[in-house]
């Protein structure tokens, strides 16, 4: 199977809550929902739990990471044609008076640079990046 989708961190993050969104993991578990995660999300993960104090409930996301999302998901580099094709956007987009964060700017290169359907709860982040296909996997 090939890969389909790009996970953004808020699909990832998803599976760890204390209420998961049942629509989120019917298409995880989906057999044709073949996903990757881009390495800024993989950064944004640990960093939020390295930020959290030790105890259970950092525990617990070190396990989720660990055994649950570093199995399933194939990790996807930021490497030189994302970078360049997140320059150039970042370019167009400034020149239109619009300044996308960086992080989710690598992100969309990496789904652009894969062909790949970026799946997010945050579609606004990355509506302005051109030619990056989205899903909101929580409608």
């Amino acid at each position: 199977m090939t890969i389909q989708f790009l996970l953004d961190t808020s699909i990832v993050s998803a599976g760890a809550a204390k209420e998961p969104n049942a629509r989120i993991l019917r298409h995880l578990r989906h057999p044709g929902a073949t996903c990757a995660i881009a390495a800024p999300v993989w950064h944004e993960l640990v960093y939020g739990i390295d930020r959290l104090p030790p105890g259970k409930k950092r525990s617990g996301l070190e396990d989720y990471l660990r055994t649950v999302v570093e199995r399933s998901f194939p990790i996807l580099a930021y490497d030189q044609t994302a970078a360049t094709w997140h320059a150039r956007e970042r370019a167009r987009l400034e020149r239109a008076g619009k300044s996308p964060p960086f992080i989710d700017g690598q992100i969309a290169a990496i789904a652009f640079s894969h062909d790949l359907t970026l799946v997010t709860n945050n579609t606004r982040h990355f509506d302005s990046f051109a030619g990056v296909r989205l899903a909101d996997w929580t409608r």
